[in-house]
């Protein structure tokens, strides 16, 4: 899979910098995820058509730059209608992510780590069209269906590669619902309260989204009184930056009728 990174800061990243970030995701991708996953990718910038020419127009009829099967947009300043219109307008069907930098300095992250992020997600589910079965976070004799994300119940942690923070992900035992004794359930495995992160868990400053077919909503969980995450999601979903959490949102038609499928085979 090949994943074009398209810089539209208008100068707030330098092309270099994005190749010393980009440098950094493959060799965590190569090196960290696709041993566990066995799943790979890898992060290729392209350039710039479409860029705006003026401050009141913007030449969008070109796409010509675009390689890869999906596309990661680096945006600034903050204007999502523009975004997303760049986007249908020139690669409609392919999958993508948008990040901006200037959000993850008031989310208190570094814009790599969001790009780590996204990255890693778009590999093991493009569509955003997964789910998984498994037990509700707060009442685990509850089944509900989890959206399949790579980083979000570990989003606020990452580490470095060559000096640049990369995400946090979790490994696929953890969209078991068996106990793993001595099983590691995310790629660093950090302790929190003196307990790893549990199968369909979420550590402090994440959170977990998931379909729950008895509301027929789409729901997110995270940790009581985690103000961090609350935050952090309500800034995503103020300004659509949830990109999967809101595609998910949006592929309900009736959340009864979707519910009332999945009862007879949850034994409700």
């Amino acid at each position: 899979m090949i994943i074009s990174v398209i810089n539209h800061t208008l100068g707030f990243l330098s092309d270099a910098e994005v190749q010393t970030a980009i440098r950094a995701i493959n060799r965590q991708i190569a090196e960290d995820f696709a041993p566990h996953w066995g799943m790979t990718a890898t992060l290729k910038l392209e350039g710039h058509a479409g860029l705006p020419m003026t401050s009141d127009r913007q030449d969008m009829q070109r796409a010509v730059d675009m390689r890869g099967d999906g596309v990661i947009y680096l945006w600034h300043p903050i204007d999502t209608r523009s975004g997303l219109g760049y986007h249908a307008r020139n690669f409609l069907g392919i999958p993508y992510g948008f990040i901006y930098p200037a959000i993850a300095e008031e989310l208190r992250e570094t814009w790599t780590v969001s790009l780590s992020h996204e990255a890693l997600e778009m590999i093991i589910d493009p569509n955003v069209n997964l789910l998984v079965m498994g037990p509700h976070p707060a009442d685990r004799s509850h089944t509900v269906f989890f959206w399949y994300e790579a980083c979000d119940a570990v989003q606020s942690q990452d580490y470095d590669i060559e000096g640049i923070p990369v995400s946090n992900f979790v490994l696929p035992l953890y969209f078991t619902s068996d106990d793993e004794p001595g099983g590691r359930n995310d790629f660093l495995n950090l302790a929190s309260g003196g307990m790893p992160l549990q199968s369909f868990g979420v550590s402090p400053g994440g959170y977990a989204g998931f379909f729950d077919p008895l509301s027929g909503r789409h729901q997110t969980f995270s940790i009581e009184g985690d103000e961090f995450a609350r935050r952090r999601l309500q800034v995503k979903q103020g300004l659509g930056l949830a990109r999967r959490g809101q595609r998910y949102q949006n592929r309900i038609i009736t959340g009864l009728s979707e519910s009332a499928a999945l009862r007879p085979f949850l034994g409700v």
